[in-house]
């Protein structure tokens, strides 16, 4: 008996070394793949890219039915988000990018936009990225830390509803 309380508390400590251990290589992989594929597409498309790509803006939506403005820059991105507006595909719906925790001139009432450089689409993602627009704005300024790390914002229900003209 003696011997199995003195051990609890170790294994609990191991589990939750593990469990720790575990979240802090998923945040990192998630930072990695978030990072990589922007740096090598602003990379490839830099110099690819010409005053003629305009930028463009979507609205995009969540469970909780809150509208929020998400501006796209890149051609790749621009293209995959028309597609889903036109039905011409259901492949990766959702909207992953890292935050900028100030206001937009293009999405009012707001206190925070998607970095537009880094904004993709996805199928599945992890959930320490995942929270509703609402519940982002009502915690904000958590963000970055343990709620949201590395400001990557993958809310799993997001879905682009339509293209709105520019402001």
């Amino acid at each position: 008996m003696i011997i199995t309380v003195c051990h609890a508390p170790l294994e609990i400590l191991v589990r939750n070394l593990f469990t720790r251990a575990g979240s802090l290589a998923a945040v990192a992989m998630l930072a990695f793949t978030v990072a990589q594929p922007a740096q090598a597409t602003q990379h490839r498309e830099g110099a690819q890219r010409t005053a003629a790509t305009e930028p463009a803006y979507f609205e995009m939506t969540d469970i909780t039915q809150s509208k929020f403005i998400v501006k796209l820059v890149q051609e790749r991105e621009i293209q995959h988000a028309r597609d889903l507006v036109s039905g011409a595909t259901n492949d990766e719906p959702h909207v992953i990018g890292r935050l900028k925790k100030y206001p937009a001139s293009y999405n009012p009432g707001w206190s925070f936009h998607y970095d537009p450089e880094t904004v993709h689409f996805f199928n599945h993602a992890i959930e320490v990225c995942d929270a509703t627009l609402p519940y982002v704005e009502e915690h904000l300024d958590e963000a970055g830390g343990p709620f949201l790390p590395g400001l990557i914002f993958c809310p799993w229900t997001s879905e682009i509803v339509r293209e709105v003209p520019a402001p």
